[in-house]
Formats: structure tokens, sequence, C-alpha cells
């Protein structure tokens, strides 16, 4: 008995270290990421085979959230059972959450000074180009037919001229694919076919509550199960919550939040940390963390094991192709929405154009364009003193 609690606590110990590490170094996005886990635990540690490692990526890839936080979650399940899950998905978040806190501690402190608002004044269309060119990419992966663009569509109409929920936008378009591609007309559904609706709904609170760190922690809860599809959902979502529902950013900082998430290691949902930080400070930051990373462990602990076995109900299948639909509308909605905000005049156009053309033309990190952007916009935003410009 001694020695198999040694065995896992030497497993535990292992799955913090390396997740530490790659919290740390690991940017790229989710796609990198997991490639990398790929690489590094199947290849050279040996700690899954091909077959576990694709069947995580898979089950993980139905399941609403972050992808590459949920993987290493399900690797770290498989290794080091339910409490190394734990320790190993909070050791892959606990860097970004560090790093992020700490930039959003000096955006507090020296955000009111003309240089940042010069840097920011050259990222914000930057930043609209990456989400363009990561949206094309998601395109590409998931939408498989006319009746996800057709979702797809809809949704961006209703995100830029009537902005509603983009909650019950997901909602509504995985019944929708659970309507076309699945059995349930045709049959009532069982538990596991309808198992990814209730998880959305009853993730949707039905009270406010008294404190703004309690509302915090709330919003991203709702956030953190509802980001089908990609990290990126995080942007119509917040859009939606934190500039016109609850007013606690404006325009501009929200564009700098979504920056900050895409230049720090890690997924883009750790963007929750930054406006938690402005919002609420250090417990503002740390409830949003807690409360948009926890769905992922209940989905990949409670759902994922079910998905294991019902993964190719159609019903289930259905939901997962109507939200990722919903997903690519929102993101270029919301793009349309934050690019009033980021581009203004000619130069603001022509970052954003020319970092479009160099995202599809070379393989550019995030942080390396956002720094270029970042540069122009420090030279040219005294020249040009552009009036249109938000300051904070």
């Amino acid at each position: 008995m001694g020695k198999e609690t040694d065995t896992s606590q030497g497993r535990i110990s292992e799955l913090v270290s390396y997740f530490l590490q790659l919290g740390l170094i690991g940017f790229g996005g989710p796609v990198a990421l997991v490639g990398q886990m790929e690489r590094e635990l199947v290849g050279e540690r040996g700690w899954l085979t091909k077959e576990q490692m694709r069947e995580a990526i898979a089950i993980c890839q139905s399941l609403p959230g972050p992808l590459a936080i949920q993987v290493g979650i399900y690797v770290s399940y498989l290794r080091g059972g339910f409490w190394g899950a734990w320790a190993g998905g909070w050791a892959f978040i606990v860097p970004n959450f560090v790093i992020v806190a700490a930039l959003g501690a000096l955006y507090v402190h020296f955000g009111d000074l003309k240089p940042m608002t010069a840097i920011f004044y050259g990222v914000s269309p930057a930043v609209i180009a990456l989400i363009l060119h990561s949206c094309w990419r998601l395109s590409k992966l998931g939408m498989e037919n006319w009746l996800q663009w057709i979702i797809a569509a809809a949704c961006f109409v209703i995100t830029v001229l009537v902005k509603a929920e983009v909650a019950l936008l997901f909602i509504g378009a995985g019944i929708v694919g659970i309507a076309y591609y699945g059995n349930i007309v045709r049959r009532p559904p069982t538990a596991s076919a309808a198992l990814v609706v209730p998880l959305a709904v009853q993730s949707v609170p039905a009270f406010a509550a008294p404190s703004v760190v309690g509302k915090l922690f709330l919003f991203f809860l709702k956030a953190g199960a509802l980001t089908f599809g990609s990290g990126l959902v995080i942007v119509p979502f917040l859009e939606q919550g934190v500039v016109r529902q609850y007013g606690w950013l404006d325009e501009r900082q929200f564009l700098i939040a979504v920056a900050i998430g895409m230049i720090s290691p890690g997924p883009v949902v750790i963007t929750a940390t930054f406006v938690g930080y402005l919002v609420g400070g250090f417990w503002g930051a740390f409830v949003s963390t807690v409360g948009i990373f926890l769905p992922s462990f209940i989905l990949v602990l409670v759902a994922a094991p079910m998905l294991a076995r019902h993964r190719a109900n159609t019903n289930v299948q259905g939901f997962v192709k109507g939200a990722y639909g919903a997903a690519i509308g929102t993101i270029l909605g919301a793009c349309i929405l934050l690019g009033r905000i980021a581009i203004g005049d000619w130069l603001t156009l022509a970052i954003a154009a020319v970092s479009l053309g160099v995202l599809f033309r070379w393989k550019v990190s995030n942080p390396a364009l956002i720094a270029a952007a970042a540069a122009i916009g420090l030279s040219v935003f005294p020249l040009l003193h552009p009036a249109w410009v938000m300051l904070k």
C-alpha cells in the first residue's frame, strides 16, 4: 500500500513539474501545445500510448473549453488519477495566471501614461488581424457543410445587429445541430445524447452575486462552460458581458485585455485574469481565473468518461457541430464590433491589413507581431496625435 502511494505521489510530482514548465514557455496556441505534449509525453517520456493521446484529443475537442488545458487535465488523469488531474491542470494554469496578473498590475499603475496609449494604438488593429486569421484557421478545421455556414452567418448578423446573449446563440445553434445531424426527432434522446445541452444550460446562473468579485466568478464560470470551438470564443462572449452588459471595461481596455491574452503563454481565455485584475484587483483576477477554468476540470473528470463511451452518438456530434458554427459567426461578429474601435485612420487600417497579410504569408508568432505593432504605435502616435483614440 505504501509503495503504491509513493508511486502515485511520484507521478503527481512529475506531472506538476512538467506542466509548470509547459505553462511557462507554452507559446503558439492550442494546436502547438497539444502537439508538444504528444511529442514529449508519448515519444520521449512514454507516459501515454499514441492511441491514448489521440482519444484524449478527440474527446476534449468535443467539450467546451480551452483544448490545450483540457488535454493536459485528461493526460494528468490518465497518468496520476483524480488528484493528478487537479495537480497537473492547475500547474499548467498557474504560470499563466502569475504572468497575466502581473501585467494587469502594471497596466493599472501605468496605463494612464501616453506611451501606453501609443503602444495600444498600434497593437489594437494587429489584434483584429490575429483574431481574423485564427478564425480562418478554425473554419478550415471544423466547418464541414452548408448548415454550419448558415448557422455562422445567422450568428454573425445577430452578434453585429441584435447584440444578443452569446450563450443563447450557442445553445440554440447546438439544438439546431442536434435536430439536423442527430436522431432526436426520430426517437427520444438517451441521457448521453442530451449530455451537452444540460451542461450548457445549467451553467447560466439564475441570480446575481452581491459583490463585484462574486459577479466576476459567476460570469467567467458561465464563459468557461460555453467556449465551444476555440478559446477565441471568449472574445464575443466577454465583449457582450464585460463591455455592454456590466460596463466593467470600455472597448479599448477590452482590446488590451484580448491582446494580453494572445501574447502570453497558455490559452487565450487567460484574458479572464487580466479583466478580473482591472475590475477587482488581485482577488478579481483570482476568482476570474478559477471561474474560467473550473468547468474544464468538471467536464473532463465527469463528462469525458461518458463521451469516451458515447462519442459516436449522433446527437452529441450534432450539438458540437452546431455550436462550432456559432463560434465562427460570433467571433467574426465581435471582430466587426471591435474593429470599429481599433481602426480609426489610415495607419491603423494599414497595420491591420499588413498584419493579416503577414499572418497568411509567413509563420509569425503572436508576440513578435504584437511587438512590431507596438513599436509602430510608439513611433507614429506622437506625430499623428489621433484625436479619435479613446484614452483610459
